[in-house]
């Protein structure tokens, strides 16, 4: 997707808002816009766009190069965009890596400019009779960068077009216009010292559970289809990263109010491009249903136990942050208490079961579907079972299909179903009690394949009065219940 018209169009009237009295000056790119031909391809005249990239170093530096084609000038890197690029900032990132071999992830914004450019200069092009090109204006949208690391890294000049590159002071900036941004701007902090361009929400309930974010699979945001934490970009209005974190939340969830939101700590993430984006994460604690929020923003919302963040598709930095915080600050209790507090207690003399769900598969012998579950299973190694699995929030027949075929790819319709029998049952006495639905397929599709074999190893086909000796207790009392008529079966209460 190349360069749109909007696109470029908001950025300049965004730059206008900001410096009125340019759009005399910028009146030829405004007309730009407007016409037919391509306001950024090299061969539309009487003028078009190129993007250039402010660098800039700890030492209020800004980095320059000599190029070849305009007689010994040094003006900051840039050039034309190309179709590839998707945003001008994202062709002044090429420019200056192809000129001076400086990467994306050796750069970050400047809070003061985010992404927007710091100067649009209009300048005149000298005729290139070697290229067939009469003189003509360019209208160079520039944008700044800090480096990210102390000292400059080194330097790759691309040798065909650069003849050298120079670390000048703002007041030795060539371009008047820009010298003159860079020196007002150094007044507001435009210092060259990296500092956080957004803010994120490490929101926890206080009994070990984290609550993530999972972003939309788009090209066009950071982090697609990822895993993350809430929170976004700071903005040119915000006054503070407490107000761009106000502001994210009430734009992505409104309604979520987390309480005593402070700042933690300040990570690194990938933003825009490829840059180098420092985050200032605030923590606060909120003990919601992630269901009974509107999410305006992303696919969904979860908690999770840092315990399962491996199986997450999620940032290096989100896993060691939520790891670290959660090391500092142990749940007051457990997981299983926060459910029932954000669901309301339970009524008096009650206590919560858990849910399993299982399938009693038979084919056209009569024999039973079960499966040897893994020798470093937590429960029942090494022993033949049902396919089964524990109820989320979701009906028992909607997770019955949903396990069949993720572990198994058995296609089964929800009308395809009976309960043929429950097991009500407590492992001990001090463990929750469950409740054990076993559920018959009249008619399935697909063969038995081991998709998980982390919990599975084998399927295989068992006669009913032929069972191996290895069954787990209650599924070998379920299929007697059922080749019975029963439909009830009760252990562990004596």
């Amino acid at each position: 997707m190349s360069l749109t018209r909007s696109h470029i169009r908001a950025i300049l009237e965004a730059y206008l808002t900001r410096h009125p009295q340019e759009r005399e000056a910028l009146a030829g790119l405004a007309a730009a816009l407007d016409d037919d031909a391509d306001p950024t391809s090299r061969s539309t005249l009487p003028g078009h766009i190129t993007c250039g990239a402010v660098v800039i170093d700890r030492d209020r530096r800004v980095l320059h190069v000599g190029h070849r084609a305009r007689g010994g000038k040094l003006p900051a890197p840039g050039g034309h965009t190309e179709a590839r690029d998707r945003t001008l900032l994202a062709a002044a990132l090429r420019e200056v890596q192809e000129e001076t071999g400086i990467r994306p992830q050796e750069l970050c914004m400047t809070p003061q400019f985010l992404g927007a450019p710091i100067d649009i200069d209009v300048h005149g092009i000298d005729a290139n009779t070697a290229k067939g090109e009469p003189a003509h204006q360019r209208y160079d949208f520039r944008f700044a960068f800090y480096l990210a690391a102390e000292q400059p890294p080194p330097l790759t000049l691309q040798n065909e077009e650069v003849s050298e590159a120079r670390w000048l002071p703002y007041a030795d900036v060539r371009s008047p216009a820009l010298r003159a941004k860079l020196l007002l701007a150094e007044d507001d902090g435009l210092d060259g010292q990296p500092e956080p361009v957004g803010a994120s929400a490490l929101i926890h309930d206080g009994h070990g559970q984290y609550l993530l974010h999972l972003r939309d699979q788009r090209d066009d945001i950071a982090a697609p289809g990822a895993f993350s934490l809430l929170g976004g970009g700071r903005e040119q209005g915000d006054t503070c990263l407490a107000e761009t974190l106000r502001r994210e939340l009430a734009e992505e969830v409104p309604g979520l109010a987390p309480a005593e939101l402070m700042p933690y700590t300040v990570a690194q993430t990938t933003g825009a491009g490829g840059l180098v984006a420092p985050i200032q994460v605030f923590a606060g604690r909120w003990d919601g249903d992630p269901d009974a929020v509107d999410l305006r923003e992303g696919v969904l919302l979860r908690w999770f136990t840092p315990e399962v963040l491996d199986r997450l598709r999620l940032s290096p930095d989100t896993h060691e942050l939520i790891h670290r915080h959660a090391a500092q600050h142990p749940p007051a209790s457990s997981p299983a208490e926060s459910v029932r507090s954000r669901r309301g207690e339970a009524p008096e003399g009650t206590e919560p079961h858990i849910v399993g769900v299982h399938l009693y598969l038979q084919n056209d012998h009569g024999r039973v579907l079960l499966g040897l579950r893994h020798p470093d299973s937590t429960f029942a190694p090494n022993t033949w079972h049902f396919l089964a699995g524990h109820c989320e929030r979701e009906a028992a027949v909607t997770c019955l299909v949903r396990e069949a075929e993720e572990e198994a790819g058995l296609l089964i319709g929800p009308g395809d179903v009976e309960l043929v029998h429950l097991v009500h049952l407590v492992d001990s006495p001090g463990a929750l009690p469950r409740i054990q639905l076993v559920f018959r397929a009249r008619t399935w599709s697909g063969t038995p394949k081991v998709l998980e074999p982390d919990r599975c190893v084998e399927w295989r086909w068992w006669a009913p009065k032929d069972l191996p000796t290895e069954v787990v207790a209650y599924a070998r009392l379920a299929i007697d219940g059922v080749l019975a008529g029963r439909t009830y079966s009760q252990m562990g209460w004596e």
